[in-house]
């Protein structure tokens, strides 16, 4: 393997492992209604990221879903659910063992990471209101989020020396305007359907705190 490939076992896994989500397994041991959710998750996931096209092996776009996976779990357990679903793809054969680091680091933890930073200066600076919630911080960040991402492929393909970044600009990066939009459309909608029939499934999410506190001012 390359020294970017062990780089990104090192790196992703450190973050994982020093950012544990304990409260996952027994949630996940008991709670049945979660266990459905967490496996709807994962399925839902691998459908997004096996339907995928590019023009270069490495250079592949599809949709992420990670904004809404984040807003869902919160930041810690949807690193390991997109990181598990990583795995599942490999298990699968879509991705190479040595890759698998580098993918999950560059195509689940650090855009969960921008996206958990985008959620929380929307609540620490703006108006807790639904709406601010809906196009803020779930289709503006779903937005930033996909081109955090292509921004962070287009680095580490160009890194690996396989790819002229010229050529990543004018075939690649061009696209971000054309996967901006429909991310942010996928993410809005999303949230805006949880918390509308089932708000107790969003983490980052309350009633009380969006919604009918501002009813009592």
């Amino acid at each position: 393997m390359t020294v970017i490939q062990w780089g990104g076992y090192l790196v992703g896994c450190g973050i994982l492992l020093r950012n544990i989500p304990y409260e996952f397994w027994p949630k996940f041991k008991h709670d049945k209604h979660y266990q459905h959710l967490v496996f709807a998750t994962v399925v839902i996931l691998l459908l997004l990221w096996f339907l995928r096209a590019g023009i270069h092996a490495d250079l592949q776009v599809h949709f992420l879903g990670l904004t809404a996976l984040m807003l869902i779990h919160g930041w810690r357990i949807a690193a390991f659910i997109g990181s598990s679903s990583l795995i599942l793809m490999a298990v699968l054969g879509s991705i190479t063992g040595g890759n698998i680091g580098v993918a999950a680091l560059v195509g689940v933890i650090l855009p969960i990471l921008f996206s958990s930073g985008i959620f929380l200066l929307s609540y620490r600076f703006l108006t807790h209101h639904i709406f601010i919630y809906i196009f803020v911080a779930a289709f503006i960040n779903g937005a930033l989020t996909m081109c955090f991402h292509l921004l962070l492929t287009s680095g580490w393909i160009y890194w690996e020396g396989n790819v002229s970044w010229q050529y990543i600009v004018d075939n690649y990066l061009i696209l971000m305007p054309l996967m901006a939009f429909p991310e942010a459309f996928l993410n809005g909608m999303v949230m805006t359907l949880l918390i509308i029939y089932q708000p107790k499934w969003v983490r980052t999410f309350s009633e009380r705190e969006y919604m009918h506190d501002r009813e009592r001012k």
